[in-house]
């Protein structure tokens, strides 16, 4: 018999034999999920059944996923719809558990069909699963079992850090500490140039064709890949010093202090007030072009407070700089490099939407909202950018109707998939198998969003002590209500909610948290709210 055959098994199968995960939801009813799921099940064409069937994916999300409600109708279905999706990429191994890109194996993956470049998206969302089982597998594999986490940039050091946050607990991120310094210790063998920063080929990141690379290459020292290993170095400095050892967290915090500085001193454009791509040629300047990835810094708090780098947020809301109706682009519009092409690769960077950097943009957007006094970018900023990333998640199909949808790049103008359309008449005008075929680009697992739902629209931020700290970026006057419950959290259950007037939840008018069903913190408006 087949060993993965014989691995093979639905969810249901497994939780009939397997005592209930805890952390039930002190308030919600997951029926409204349910229902969701039963019409993303409905026009679901998949053919790629992995460790949780379609049948199975709503016992699934009931028993695993915190519940979301909100007056939104679009925000709360692709909340459900995305983690309809991401639990299609759950892979059971005999390796154990992997999380995938693509649904279908493509050619440039590794083993199992992983691939590197969204792990850290993958960690991001899939933390606030409870079933461990999942992401202890997939940290496991990266290092342990035949994973690749250098063929792309990823940011491993971080995600394990991240979300041993969310769990209150080290064990597996001090366990894992020998295979993230060899990890970091890698890079630096292959991309650590002699001034001290690290270079990179946009392809190599997730982002071929980048107007910031087209006349290198590709090559650059690209504020990517050095944000990513700075906030590893400095996730390695912390979790050493949780494992005891101070000489390797006093090293490594010396190498991320080291990297943040060389970051601010020759990737920040001070003319333009943007982070940008240096070339690797000696003497070279800064290039000519603002790209969305320019804003990765503040994704692992990289820029100093107060002293002006937030300036940079400006472009995000532009029509000349980002902001588009199904954006934000990946290049600035004003840009004479920016393109919306549907020729050549048909995954550019010089111009499309993509979640991959909508996710990394609103992650690190809410890290500047929360810990940067600025007055250059606002809550409702973030709210509008998320609708607008909502906004995307759709596809109309043959038929005129409209459905949930997520893929690879968009056109930024016009909400089109702009791969899938190429893809459909790739060869011989139909689908290219060896492009993926006509699975390439569906259910796509390159981006967060339940992740910017949880810690930054309601605002549940992590922290390495017991304290819970909510913080939500709804502007004030948008919803007269919303609800994140069962959330698992340092060994408990939280409910997270907002009732105006106290008569949608029945718990009293304002902000509260509530821990394993009992209250612990509350106020009466939206606004920073800590508890124990």
């Amino acid at each position: 018999m087949n060993p993965l055959r014989a691995l093979s098994f639905t969810w249901l199968t497994w939780a009939l034999a397997t005592p209930l995960l805890a952390g039930a939801p002190a308030i919600l009813s997951p029926e409204a999920m349910r229902r969701d799921v039963e019409t993303f099940n409905r026009h679901d064409h998949t053919h790629f059944g992995q460790a949780v069937s379609n049948e199975a994916a709503a016992d699934w999300m009931a028993a695993n996923v915190p519940l979301f409600d909100c007056p939104d109708k679009d925000i709360r279905e692709i909340y459900h719809f995305r983690w309809w999706t991401f639990r299609k990429h759950i892979k059971q191994t005999a390796d154990g558990f992997v999380i995938t890109e693509f649904l279908p194996q493509v050619s440039w993956s590794g083993k199992h069909n992983t691939i590197s470049c969204p792990a850290g998206h993958h960690f991001r969302e899939g933390r606030w699963i409870r079933d461990r089982r999942y992401l202890d597998d997939y940290a496991v594999f990266w290092f342990r079992k035949g994973g690749a986490p250098r063929s792309y940039s990823f940011w491993a050091a971080d995600s394990v850090l991240q979300r041993a946050l969310t769990l209150g607990n080290f064990e597996q991120a001090t366990d894992l500490l020998p295979d993230l310094i060899k990890n970091y210790e890698e890079w630096e063998k292959s991309r650590l140039e002699p001034d001290g920063l690290f270079w990179q080929i946009d392809d190599r990141d997730g982002m071929e064709a980048s107007v910031g690379g087209r006349d290198l290459r590709g090559q650059g020292k690209r504020p990517t890949i050095n944000s990513y290993l700075c906030g590893d170095a400095s996730a390695i400095a912390t979790i050493a010093a949780k494992a005891g050892k101070l000489d390797i967290a006093v090293a490594y915090q010396k190498k991320a202090d080291q990297l943040r500085r060389l970051i601010l001193e020759k990737l920040w454009d001070d003319q333009a007030k943007f982070f940008k791509v240096l070339p690797r040629k000696a003497g070279a300047k800064l290039v000519d072009v603002r790209e969305l990835h320019g804003f990765t810094p503040w994704y692992f708090g990289i820029p100093p407070i107060e002293q002006g780098y937030e300036i940079a947020w400006k472009q995000l809301m532009d029509p000349q700089g980002f902001h588009a109706p199904y954006g934000p682009t990946t290049t600035e519009r004003r840009h004479p490099g920016f393109a919306v092409s549907y020729e050549g690769h048909e995954c550019q960077w010089n111009g499309p939407s993509w979640p991959f950097a909508t996710s990394v943009t609103l992650t690190a957007l809410a890290n500047v909202l929360n810990d940067y006094p600025q007055e250059t970018v606002t809550r409702r900023d973030y709210f509008e950018t998320l609708k607008t990333y909502t906004k995307s998640h759709h596809l109309k199909l043959e038929d005129g109707s409209i459905v949930p949808w997520i893929d690879e790049n968009l056109n930024p103008d016009t909400g089109d998939w702009i791969a899938r359309t190429r893809l459909k008449s790739w060869k011989d005008g139909t689908w290219d198998a060896g492009k993926g075929g006509l699975e390439r680009g569906k259910d796509y697992n390159h981006s967060t969003f339940c992740d910017l739902i949880i810690t930054g629209l309601v605002g549940l931020r992590p922290q390495a002590d017991d304290a819970v700290v909510v913080n939500p970026l709804l502007p004030d006057n948008t919803w007269d209500y919303f609800c994140l419950d069962g959330v698992p959290y340092h060994g408990r259950t939280l409910t997270i909610l907002y009732d105006k007037t106290g008569a949608r939840y029945g718990k009293g008018r304002g902000l509260r948290i509530l821990a394993d069903g009992k209250e612990i913190g509350t106020r009466e408006n939206l606004g920073i709210l800590k508890a124990k």
